[in-house]
């Protein structure tokens, strides 16, 4: 059926002439009123994206702009009611039709959203205007939206944000006077050289305020100049005179480049200043003095910084001033007679040749730049002035090496930022992939290990649940492989001698490669140790090893080496996500075909191989490149076309004990009765792990998000565990629901799960403080151990909580005595390790100050002086042996965010007799600092304002008497002269001797 109003309405205005509104709250298109076929009409004929939501349901009506802007959503949305169409922003459209159908109006200006247009979350940011529309009697009853996308605007003002940083930060560096200008000319910054230059201060120059410092007889040719340069985008080059800081007018050569983007439109201007005063006075001097060559002239002949040359019409050299000889190299004796061609840089040859026929032909050059070959090789830019008199050519020539270096470094420094965002770009987005697969294959593994019980008694058939299930590990790996780009994964890092770690490949990989591959391991002696992930390690060097054995194709020698390395700040520079430092270094080297440049640029990306297809996933070296970077270290690739590649890790040293590997699992796996609360937001991995721990002989509660998990915790049902997933959607996040919980129930234990951490519960690749955590996908066996070993813990610190303050400090008593005797203290610690047990876990790290006994297997840090195999009681100080008494009555400062631990460490630190003041921040603490005073502050690393080290460095110059202890899981970046680490969870044994040595 025709419908006039709908004429010239595009495409859409065809979808919605057969569109069934009789379904709608609007009813049936015959019998839509004046005013709406009018509002539809002038929408429809809007180039702009328009939307009119009708109705207190908000019934949708749009243009082909809005249809272009809805994405995926259209044309489902046409018809359907706002909230149920965007049901992520159903918010904010609600409050919309409330205001408008109530007569008001909106305006919002680049609105931020997270909208799902293709189907995932999507970043935008839109100008929204809403205004009523009104009935024929003048009611409002719908709202007409005006919806323009500012997305692009808004993501480009933020890359020119971070360009214009860039520029001046460099520009900053260098000891020219640089500035900038806008499009328009209109100049907006300058740096601190042309401020100090001119005696001026930051702000006095910008706009058309710079014309001050210009002397008056110059200001209209520049003001000209400048404006048709502007004008015409084309380079502006004037020479004029600029006041100094002290009064004096020197000549400069200002010189500015317009930015100009690929639609070739000027973004804006980059100038530079240069003082040629000197040039200028040289030039004048040279063509009013040929024929009296005064003594004053010889003087500035032979000191003058700049080149100075004279030659004849044709090029031939006759005299050259000591600044050629010391720029350039070569004496006055072997340049006398050569022509001026012989020592230019053949690309300049052609030009400087014609710049010579100008000055035959009487032309004066000004600025004119060429490359001058040095005698010992390379070459110097040099911009020359010169004028031709008698026959004559004299010119001087200014050499702009480092101007131009700096230019290129600026320029390098933009490609590699540029190749940083992109990694990142592309780990983010590898990341969520690997969530989403992870979430995948653990409703697939889960459902194979609960069907595996079922076909116990069919061979045939446990043999293909067998083979998917190796498919599922196999998927995990590439799973693992993309986290470990996207630096997501949690590493578990240990101190090792990755020398004797790499050692122990030698036969795995000699059996992974083959008898064709020769095999060579070369450790250096006095290795370093290193804080890293030895299972991710393992991945790394097999991965490279196996892209070495193919790119020999299976003939060849692979040469492994392992040893010290120090890169010092000359290569950081050169490597600006790199702190230059000492680290542990490890090179595979092969003796393959190596790699082209252009291979070597790509070598990182994901998915990127050079293999025929179906012979690798491309993830291998993006796996190692994402880990040693993860781990605070570095990759570099040396390689050429037929000459072998040598991929170098520099992971970071670290200066602690090694620490002990960690025993196999043995343990049974084994049920329960208590309560978990499984929080999963994906329907079929919730689905599964109820199964899972329900046949485990658990009870079950089961929650889609937090919110719902929360509910549940709040009816009052008792809970034993909290099992939640780390990324869910809502506004509550795990973590909080993890706080709310404890708060809630002081007793539970929560085990954390996912395929992708975020940044919610780990940092720095290791996990927070108190957090364990489950990764997907996982198999029934670790499912069970881990869920027995979380509620272990708790149990244990249940029951360390329950003990009276009168038992805990009989127990120190006993233990200030023992010291008295070494070996019957170290038969005292022995039999309390017995009377904990499996309780212990030596894994995880916790806050929960309950739990600080369980961790007397921490070896402490060894005693200065004294070697470090030596067993623990000879390594005591003999001071320490009176410690329990001798130390107390001392002035503590405890810094420490976690409130419960930050009360059971002061109460603990009292019973030992000290005076304590606790803070749970650095602002309190240095105000405690300021109005008292303190012997000892004992600090967490991570507080919430400042840092430990930061706080600790403050500190200690408000009172350089104050000795520092860090109490932290982790270890600070540089420890501070005379400060002890207290590795967290630490036993009553460690902080009383830490309090001794101190």
């Amino acid at each position: 059926m025709n419908y006039p109003f709908l004429n010239g309405g595009g495409h859409i205005a065809q979808i919605i002439a057969s569109y069934d509104w009789a379904g709608t709250a609007l009813g049936a298109i015959d019998t839509w009123s004046q005013s709406l076929k009018t509002t539809v009409s002038t929408m429809l004929r809007s180039t702009l994206p328009m939307v009119a939501l009708l109705g207190d349901e908000g019934v949708m009506i749009y243009n082909d702009g809005y249809s272009e802007f809805a994405g995926r959503r259209h044309p489902m949305s046409l018809g359907s009611n706002v909230r149920e169409s965007w049901p992520e922003v159903a918010d904010h459209n609600d409050y919309v039709i409330r205001v408008a159908l109530a007569g008001g109006t909106l305006a919002y200006k680049d609105q931020e959203m997270t909208l799902l247009r293709s189907g995932k979350p999507e970043q935008v940011w839109m100008n929204l205007d809403y205004a009523p529309i009104l009935d024929e009697a003048g009611k409002p009853w719908g709202v007409l939206v005006v919806v323009v996308d500012t997305t692009d605007k808004i993501r480009a003002e933020q890359q020119l944000r971070a360009s214009e940083n860039t520029f001046r930060t460099l520009a900053q560096a260098i000891p020219s006077q640089v500035w900038s200008a806008d499009a328009d000319g209109s100049l907006n910054w300058f740096n601190e050289q042309v401020y100090r230059y001119s005696g001026t201060q930051p702000g006095q120059l910008t706009g058309d305020a710079w014309t001050a410092i210009v002397h008056a007889d110059d200001s209209a040719k520049v003001a000209a100049a400048w404006r048709a340069s502007v004008a015409t985008a084309q380079n502006f080059e004037v020479e004029y005179r600029i006041r100094r800081a002290d009064g004096a007018w020197r000549w400069h050569i200002v010189r500015a480049m317009p930015i100009i983007d690929d639609n070739g439109v000027v973004q804006r201007w980059v100038g530079t200043s240069t003082d040629i005063e000197d040039q200028k006075a040289t030039a004048s001097k040279l063509q009013l003095q040929v024929a009296e060559r005064t003594a004053e002239r010889d003087r500035m002949w032979r000191h003058a910084t700049d080149v100075m040359l004279v030659t004849t019409l044709d090029g031939w050299i006759t005299a050259a001033n000591p600044a050629f000889t010391r720029l350039l190299g070569w004496d006055e004796a072997e340049i006398i007679g050569t022509s001026i061609h012989k020592i230019i840089h053949p690309d300049d040859a052609q030009s400087s040749l014609a710049e010579m026929d100008s000055l035959a032909q009487g032309h004066s050059t000004f600025k004119f730049e060429n490359r001058t070959l040095r005698k010992g090789g390379g070459h110097a830019i040099l911009s020359w002035t010169a004028v031709p008199d008698e026959g004559f050519i004299h010119a001087v020539g200014r050499d702009m090496t480092a101007e131009r270096a700096a230019a290129e470094e600026m320029r390098r420094t933009s490609l590699k930022l540029q190749q940083a965002q992109k990694m990142e770009a592309i780990g983010k987005l590898t990341g969520g992939v690997a969530h989403d697969f992870n979430n995948l294959l653990q409703v697939i593994s889960g459902n194979l290990q609960l069907l595996a019980a079922d076909v116990a008694d069919m061979p045939r058939a446990q043999r293909r649940v067998e083979q998917a299930l190796a498919g599922v590990t196999r998927g995990a790996k590439l799973a693992s492989y993309l986290l470990a780009f996207g630096r997501r994964q949690a590493l578990d890092p240990r101190v090792v001698r990755i020398g004797r770690f790499i050692a122990g490949m030698e036969d795995m990989l000699r059996r992974s490669l083959g008898e064709e591959i020769e095999v060579e391991t070369v450790i250096s002696g006095g290795l370093w140790n290193t804080l890293v992930d030895t299972a991710q390690v393992e991945n790394a060097v097999l991965n490279l090893c196996i892209n070495a054995r193919d790119a020999m194709d299976g003939v060849g020698k692979l040469t492994i080496e392992v040893g010290n390395a120090m890169l010092d700040d000359h290569y950081a520079r050169n490597h600006p996500e790199l702190s230059p430092g000492q680290y542990v270094m490890i090179a595979v080297s092969d003796t393959g075909a190596g790699m082209s440049p252009e291979i070597m640029a790509q070598a990182f990306d994901p998915f990127f191989s050079t293999k025929p297809e179906g012979k690798g996933s491309g993830l291998g070296l993006s796996m190692v490149y994402g880990f040693v970077r993860q781990s605070g270290g570095h990759v570099q690739i040396y390689s050429e076309p037929g000459c072998g590649t040598t991929v170098k890790l520099y992971l970071p040293r670290s200066t602690d004990i090694e620490d002990a590997p960690a025993p196999p699992e043995t343990r049974a796996v084994v049920g329960g009765q208590e309560t978990i609360l499984v929080a999963e937001d994906d329907e079929g991995v919730r689905a599964t792990v109820v199964e899972m721990l329900g046949e485990l002989g658990y009870r079950v509660l089961k929650a889609s998000d937090a919110a719902s998990a929360l509910s549940i915790i709040d009816s009052g049902m008792p809970i034993d565990l909290l099992f939640t997933d780390v990324v869910m959607p809502g506004p509550l996040r795990s973590p909080d629901l993890a706080r709310k919980a404890r708060e809630r129930l002081p007793g539970i234990a929560v085990l954390f799960t996912s395929g992708y951490t975020e940044n919610a519960i780990v940092h720095g690749g290791r996990l927070d403080a108190g957090v364990d955590l489950l990764g997907k996908p996982y198999t029934r066996e670790a499912l069970a151990r881990k869920v027995r070993h979380v509620l272990a813990n708790r149990q244990h610190a249940a029951q360390l909580a329950a003990q009276p303050a009168a038992a805990m400090l009989a127990q120190l008593a006993r233990r200030a005595e023992v010291v008295e005797a070494p070996e019957m203290a170290e038969q005292a610690e022995h039999a309390e390790l017995a009377e904990a047990g499996d309780a212990a876990d030596t894994s995880a790290d916790t806050t929960d100050m309950a739990a600080i006994p369980a961790t007397t297997t921490m070896a402490p840090d060894p005693v200065p002086g004294q070697p470090a195999g030596q067993p623990a009681a000879d390594r005591r100080d003999g001071g320490r042996r009176d410690a329990g008494r001798r130390d107390a009555g001392r002035r503590i400062l405890l810094v420490e965010d976690e409130p419960e631990l930050r009360e059971t460490t002061a109460e603990l630190l009292e019973l030992l007799g000290h005076q304590v003041s606790a803070c749970g921040d650095a602002s309190s603490a240095l105000a405690a600092l300021d109005g008292g005073e303190f012997d000892i502050m004992l600090t967490d690393i991570s507080l919430p304002d400042l840092s430990g080290e930061v706080l600790a460095a403050r500190a200690l110059a408000l009172r350089p008497g104050l000795r520092v202890i860090f109490a932290s899981g982790q270890t600070p970046r540089s420890m501070l002269d005379g400060a002890q680490l207290l590795l967290k969870p630490f036993s009553i044994d460690q902080l009383v001797e830490a309090l001794a040595r101190i």
